[in-house]
């Protein structure tokens, strides 16, 4: 067994003697102990047992750049598709590459797809339909994959997407289950919180500050509800320089703008006032009501016929910990398990907090592997 830190390894000990006890099998709650520390290593350990693939999945829309992560030298096994959240590197971002790796490392083939519209800050079907591509891909991969189902995790806004996809018949035929990482449960729901703060409860309005983030990617992803045509190519390239944390490419783009609307804008972002144009915002979830229950998982969630896990970090200002709650109560009676952990902040293992919370997220990892 590879080195691990005192503070997982004090978790490593418990677990086991928690199992032993007849908490799980032993080997599995171990195994996510380990993969948990691996995620928190400052350095990558035992890179030469891992091989990667880069691939091209033939997709019903048109090819889609993959990677493939696998056990060096080792028989078909289990087999997982990740889907990454929205970020403009995609399968390249920098916490989705050792997860990927991290779960190779635990013996699991892990196909990370590339969704094409959420690296380019878009919440589309798209996205749906990339996710069912990769199940039927890494499914025919009869040379890593043993049998005929995988499993499926989706971060941030693809975890809300995978529950979409999920409810494919032909894709759920399979998958033997579908895990949501600080996913949304309804998309609206959640875009409302990014516009007013404000998290919408089966007990009412609970106030919260949202990321500031959520709000550029939805202003961006509807830049012609705001700006004339003949400003929208400076605009997109300021917003996505900004996305991509290049504020001095960012205005050199934008200064390319020629109309008041446009100026508005940008001082809107400059300032961090995005919020001004709640009303302008709220007629756009509106107009956009129906596509936005067609991505989302509400309602819809007893239909799925696989376990579902659901995780969520307790603080998260861009998808609240709330959408879990409420995917948890839809599901009540069915094949689940959610967990609100401290542990997280919106995708990544980074905060600290007790030992019973790290047990808890031990056992809830150990599911998935």
């Amino acid at each position: 067994m590879r080195k691990v830190s005192l503070r997982w390894a004090v978790v490593l000990g418990l677990v086991s003697a928690t199992v032993l006890a007849g908490w799980a099998p032993v080997a599995r709650h171990v195994r996510a102990a380990e993969f948990l520390q691996r995620l928190s290593a400052k350095t990558p350990e035992n890179a030469a047992r891992l091989a990667t693939e880069d691939v091209t999945i033939p997709g019903k829309s048109g090819p889609i750049r993959a990677r493939l992560y696998f056990p060096e030298g080792a028989k078909p096994g289990r087999a997982i598709v990740v889907a990454h959240g929205v970020h403009w590197r995609g399968i390249d971002e920098r916490r989705l590459v050792p997860f990927a790796r991290a779960l190779a490392e635990s013996g699991l083939t892990v196909l990370t797809p590339e969704l094409s519209e959420l690296a380019d800050y878009r919440i589309t079907a798209s996205g749906v339909e990339v996710i069912r591509d990769s199940v039927r891909y890494l499914v025919g991969r009869r040379d890593h994959v043993e049998g005929d189902h995988v499993g499926v995790l989706g971060f941030s806004f693809a975890g809300g997407l995978a529950l979409v996809a999920a409810q494919d018949p032909e894709t759920a035929a399979h998958v033997t289950s579908v895990t949501s990482v600080g996913g949304h449960h309804d998309l609206r729901r959640v875009l409302r919180f990014l516009i007013h703060n404000e998290i919408e409860t089966t007990s009412g309005i609970v106030q919260q500050k949202a990321h500031e983030y959520g709000l550029v990617v939805l202003v961006y992803g509807n830049l012609e509800r705001f700006v004339p045509p003949q400003d929208l190519p400076a605009m997109r390239a300021g917003f996505q320089a900004w996305l991509h944390e290049d504020q001095k490419a960012a205005r050199a783009a934008a200064k390319a703008r020629t109309t008041p609307e446009a100026e508005r804008l940008w001082h809107l972002l400059e300032k961090g006032n995005l919020q001004t144009l709640a009303p302008e915002l709220d007629a756009l979830l509106q107009d956009q009501s129906a596509t936005l229950k067609t991505l989302s998982s509400a309602g819809h969630l007893k239909q799925l016929r696989v376990p579902v896990y659901l995780l969520h970090g307790s603080h998260d200002s861009v998808i609240p910990a709330s959408e879990t709650d409420a995917a948890h109560l839809e599901l009540d009676g069915a094949d689940h398990q959610a967990l609100v952990s401290p542990l997280l902040e919106h995708v990544e293992v980074s905060k600290t907090a007790g030992l019973g919370d790290k047990l808890a997220l031990v056992s809830f990892m150990a599911k998935l592997l």
